[in-house]
């Protein structure tokens, strides 16, 4: 159903906000870029009314921690399935760009900088040429939505279409405005959903196995991984938001990206936070970050944006560092968790299984 806000003043008879309209969807606009957080905490901009070679203008882009490409477009006057539309036609140009396309839109976006290193000071990685545009979302911003627009974005999102509507109304409380905003498909499943790569764009039935990328060596550890029973993410929502898919039961295999797969388990618990993960060892029950033995974002430890997430696992199989399987043509991915369904996917899991032979241990 078609989303709509209300807003009511606390008070012994609450009393509604009235909504109103911002004198422009340009000040939207001038907003986000002034605040991208207005849209994620988890996107650096990169561009702005970037002329495509249809003589179109794409409102914002912007670009997400695995160097995915965030298409965003502005409804302005169309109604919302105008702008679905146009924002696809916009996608198919963007499909296309290249590493060196994408460092020239922010060039001009962000005279003088480097996106290289903007993207490192940003995420804390380095910018990996391959991974550039090797998938995309497609955003539309209105500020009002109808049940048919819902419809086509349900269907587009099942057909492996990542596109998303943030929905957004503008209340007035007496000298201020207030904007409120919700997204119509949860932003973890709309994550999940763009992590397929263009090398990877057949899509088959999920065969039901998870993967998960782990950091070791960026302020986590696979030995303390293998000894105390768990993945995790951390430091921003885009890396730990996807933890939130794994449910107990679930099969997941791991990678350490630069390295190669290092085991498969089965989930036993959902996920959580550093502050209230405990863990079994030989003086028995303790808090986790008592005994780590890597920094796990410690610094956030209070903090539930940033801090370190846990999901617990029971190894099934499991291999050193040193010894990680990685083959040519293996499925990878910066997502902390994702579902792929692609036959890259299919295939590597059944050339694991012979790497690791208790993969279906009880």
């Amino acid at each position: 159903m078609p989303i709509k806000h209300a807003i009511w003043k606390v008070s012994k008879a609450p009393e509604p906000l009235k909504e109103i309209a911002l004198a422009t969807e340009q000040q939207l606009e001038d907003m986000i870029v002034a605040r991208p957080g207005i849209l994620s905490d988890d996107w650096m901009l990169i561009g702005r009314q970037e002329i495509t070679e249809m003589g179109g203008r794409i409102d914002l882009l912007a670009i997400a921690p695995d160097a995915s490409i965030v298409l965003i477009e502005l409804k302005r006057n169309q109604t919302p399935r105008d702008a679905i539309a146009q924002a696809i036609d916009y996608a198919a140009w963007v499909d296309d760009l290249t590493a060196e396309d994408i460092a020239a839109i922010y060039g001009r976006f962000a005279t003088g900088r480097s996106l290289k290193e903007d993207f490192r000071t940003r995420f804390g990685h380095d910018l990996d040429d391959d991974a550039i545009n090797e998938s995309h979302q497609i955003v539309v911003v209105a500020s009002s939505l109808d049940a048919s627009t819902e419809r086509i974005v349900g269907y587009l999102n099942k057909r492996d279409i990542s596109i998303n509507v943030l929905f957004f109304q503008v209340f007035q409380s007496g000298a201020d405005q207030l904007l409120s905003r919700a997204w119509v498909i949860d932003p973890v499943e709309a994550q999940v959903s763009a992590a397929a790569t263009k090398a990877d764009r057949a899509s088959e039935p999920w065969n039901g196995e998870f993967y998960s990328s782990f950091g070791h060596g960026e302020g986590r550890s696979w030995e303390d991984a293998l000894k105390y029973g768990f993945i995790s993410g951390g430091g921003t929502r885009w890396y730990t938001q996807t933890l939130q898919v794994l449910k107990p039961g679930d099969r997941v295999w791991v990678k350490i990206p630069g390295a190669g797969f290092v085991g498969v388990g089965r989930v036993t618990g959902e996920a959580i936070p550093a502050a209230s993960f405990r863990v079994n060892t030989e003086s028995g029950e303790r808090p986790f970050m008592d005994v780590a033995g890597s920094v796990y974002h410690r610094e956030f430890l209070n903090d539930p944006e940033r801090s370190e997430y846990f999901v617990p696992v029971r190894w099934l199989d499991t291999v050193p560092v040193k010894d990680a399987v990685q083959e040519t043509g293996m499925f990878g991915n910066q997502n902390t968790v994702c579902r792929p369904t692609t036959p890259q996917w299919r295939t590597t899991v059944e050339r694991l299984k012979k790497h690791f032979p208790r993969w279906n241990a009880p």
